[in-house]
């Protein structure tokens, strides 16, 4: 899958699922839970322990079905070691101009954070496939709308207390896509193995996006 159609994953799917766990057997099977409720695009955060190795995981035995990517990357060499690793798109909290260059010398979608006007626009500027406005929870969908008035060619995620309750909320505002983390999958339902919880989560989120969507 070639960058352009990594990218067309995420904005067509409109839920990534941030994934931070203990243990990489947790998160293969999570990221079962999560695909088998509708979806298809995983962040595996480098916070996690082993994070390469459990991205390299999943991307065989997942292969095209969902699309893994490597959250949490501060730096363009984890960057560089996420992407060799397997990793199909790469999301930062910040801004960090030599990621994004890094991420766009090997033509994969790069999702950097950023909170300002000026930090969302310097992004986009440098290449940034979306723009994570993180945490979205400060300001919430009214701030996203007032970013997309002057601003309405970048394309934005929201991550960062984004719930079901929410999420229709957020694509009104001129949201392009949601990241969801602890209300998706968190290690309370890791650990008492609720996967079918984390399903379900799953599919709630993506009927949101759905409804939102007007389909």
């Amino acid at each position: 899958m070639n960058a352009l159609q990594s990218l067309q994953k995420i904005l067509s799917g409109g839920v990534i699922a941030i994934m931070r766990a203990p243990s990489a057997a947790q998160l293969l099977d999570a990221a079962k839970a999560i695909y088998e409720g509708g979806v298809d695009v995983i962040e595996v955060t480098m916070t996690t322990p082993g994070a390469l190795s459990v991205v390299e995981q999943a991307v065989s035995q997942f292969g095209e079905q969902v699309l893994f990517g490597a959250g949490s990357v501060l730096d363009p060499e984890t960057a560089r070691l996420a992407i060799l690793a397997g990793a199909q798109f790469v999301v930062s909290p910040t801004l960090n101009l030599d990621t994004i260059e890094m991420c766009k010398r090997y033509s994969v979608p790069v999702i950097p954070g950023a909170y300002t006007p000026t930090e969302i626009l310097t992004a986009w500027e440098h290449g940034a496939d979306i723009v994570k406005v993180f945490p979205a929870s400060v300001g919430g969908p009214a701030y996203i709308k007032a970013i997309k008035a002057p601003l309405p060619q970048v394309r934005l995620a929201a991550v960062g207390g984004v719930t079901v309750e929410n999420t229709a909320q957020f694509f009104s505002a001129g949201i392009d896509v949601v990241g969801v983390g602890a209300e998706l999958v968190n290690t309370r339902l890791l650990e008492s193995g609720a996967f079918d919880e984390i399903t379900r989560r799953a599919r709630a989120f993506r009927q949101e996006v759905e409804k939102a969507r007007g389909r």
